[in-house]
């Protein structure tokens, strides 16, 4: 008879070999399906290396598998290495092989080290490698100035002080031998916007602006803007042309009221100054006015004294009392004159 617990014992291993037998066959499977793929598409890899690509480097066989298969379908050779290589850096191994693809299509010198550095160069940012190789096959244009400055239109400042407004739309594509590390649509928006700003200042007057409006983009065109950026700029469009305001009127308007203040200020600055002068002058007329009357005051005393020490006698006192009194004959026939009256009589 046989022991309940052996059977148990044996019937539990069979279970757990059975189970490992078809998870291994499961994982095989899975192996097998996607070498199978890869083989018949023409882009083998090898069994052992998709193993250990899944389990020991823990990387996505399948999606390595099919980027490398629609690579070589598109005529291009990826071994499995450089696209493993490109994953683990953290770029975007589909879209890297897309964009090699179209620009192999395209007749565009993009070999995969170029396009993985784009790739890696574009990430966490609005712009990928695709769209650099799409640019560069088909050009886009740039509205200067950008929506997102909030402004429609350069406006420059035309030597006689007309004020001239203008929008423009620059045709750009990507050159991707230096579109990493080079200036970006920002750069082209405003070394435009400084192009026309100065081809607007140069010009004599507004009017030879409006009646050629094509020499803003020649001259902004020969300033070679491109320089540095990872653009290159295939046309320059002035897209409106319009008059703005008289700003050098306005300065000199401006500058005509700066003049007034000034001339007022200098104007209180000497009308202050002359009433202190006569408020000083009118001072100085009641000091001698109050020294006269001192003196006055002092001359009956003078006279007194004089006939007290002999210096001055009766008759001598009687004719100068005749002279104050023809003096003031005198200055009453005077003021009488001025008025317009007759004299008084005695």
């Amino acid at each position: 008879m046989i022991p309940v617990f052996a059977v148990d014992l044996s019937f539990i291993l069979a279970v757990i070999f059975i189970a490992f037998g078809v998870i291994v066959a499961f994982i095989f499977l899975s192996f097998i399906s996607v070498w199978l793929k890869a083989l018949s598409s023409g882009a083998p890899v090898g069994l052992v290396n998709l193993v250990f690509m899944r389990i020991l480097r823990k990387l996505p066989h399948g999606l390595i598998v099919e980027a490398r298969i629609t690579a070589v379908k598109a005529g291009i050779d990826l071994p499995i290495a450089q696209l493993e290589t490109h994953y683990m850096a953290g770029g975007d191994i589909m879209l890297t092989t897309l964009a090699l693809i179209n620009a192999q299509k395209a007749g565009l010198p993009l070999d995969w080290d170029q396009a993985t550095v784009i790739d890696l160069a574009t990430k966490g940012t609005e712009k990928s490698v695709v769209e650099a190789v799409r640019t560069s096959i088909n050009p886009k244009v740039i509205d200067c100035p950008s929506s997102d400055q909030g402004k429609t239109t350069i406006d420059g400042v035309a030597k006689d002080g007309i004020q001239v407004k203008a929008r423009a739309r620059v045709t750009v594509r990507s050159n991707l031998e230096r579109y990493v590390g080079s200036a970006q649509e920002e750069t082209i928006i405003a070394r435009v916007g400084e192009g026309i700003v100065t081809t607007i200042g140069s010009a004599e007057t507004y009017k030879y602006v409006l009646e050629n409006p094509d020499t803003i983009s020649q001259n902004v065109l020969n300033r070679g803007l491109d320089v540095g950026s990872a653009f290159e700029i295939l046309s320059i469009d002035i897209a409106d042309v319009d008059v703005g305001e008289n700003v050098g009127a306005q300065l000199q308007t401006a500058q005509a009221e700066a003049n007034k203040k000034l001339a007022q200020a200098q104007a209180e600055i000497r009308r202050a100054a002359a009433v202190a002068q006569e408020q000083e002058m009118s001072a100085r007329v009641e000091k001698m006015n109050a020294k006269l009357v001192e003196a006055q005051a002092q001359v009956p005393m003078a006279i007194a004294e004089a006939f007290r020490s002999g210096n001055l006698g009766i008759m001598d006192y009687y004719r100068l009392e005749n002279i104050q009194s023809d003096t003031s004959m005198r200055r009453s026939i005077s003021d009488s004159d001025e008025n317009g009256q007759p004299p008084p009589t005695d």
